[in-house]
């Protein structure tokens, strides 16, 4: 995985391996482990992130599961939102989520990159577009975030 400086800044984390070592723990028993999402880059303005296309995340008719596509948009918006906030006094939740399925994926691995459309105090509109291994667009994504106080 490639960390940015500034998101290492960001979180005052000293170490690279550290800091993804706690994102890897961050990330025991929830979906993101239970779908095998794989962190691949972090920095404020793109995160990129892959799963495997196989028996956890196709449909009946093998092949990929659209809410898998859209549970993978949905982590690299919400990573991407956490990585922007101070996670000490704010909660970044999932407003709004749609997808647009392009083509079909039997197996192998499906990349998303999500790019910032829009980085407020409040909400954060993140673009998703996932890829397959020739970069041919799977699904399009666009998430809206929300950023909560926390209380």
């Amino acid at each position: 995985m490639v960390v940015s400086q500034d998101v290492l800044e960001r979180f005052g984390a000293k170490d690279e391996t550290a800091f993804i070592d706690q994102m890897q723990k961050n990330a025991s028993n929830t979906l993101i482990e239970a779908l095998d999402i794989q962190y691949v880059e972090l920095s404020l303005d793109r995160v990129v992130m892959t799963m495997p296309v196989g028996p956890k995340t196709r449909q009946p008719a093998g092949i990929l599961h659209g809410g898998a596509s859209v549970a993978l948009a949905e982590t690299a918006a919400s990573i991407a939102t956490a990585i922007n906030v101070d996670l000490t006094k704010f909660n970044p939740v999932g407003l709004e989520i749609n997808a647009n399925h392009i083509r079909s994926k039997q197996d192998g691995i499906v990349t998303a990159v999500a790019t910032p459309l829009h980085k407020g105090r409040t909400t954060m509109i993140w673009e998703i577009k996932i890829v397959d291994e020739d970069e041919k667009l799977i699904c399009v994504s666009r998430c809206t975030m929300a950023v909560i106080a926390k209380k």
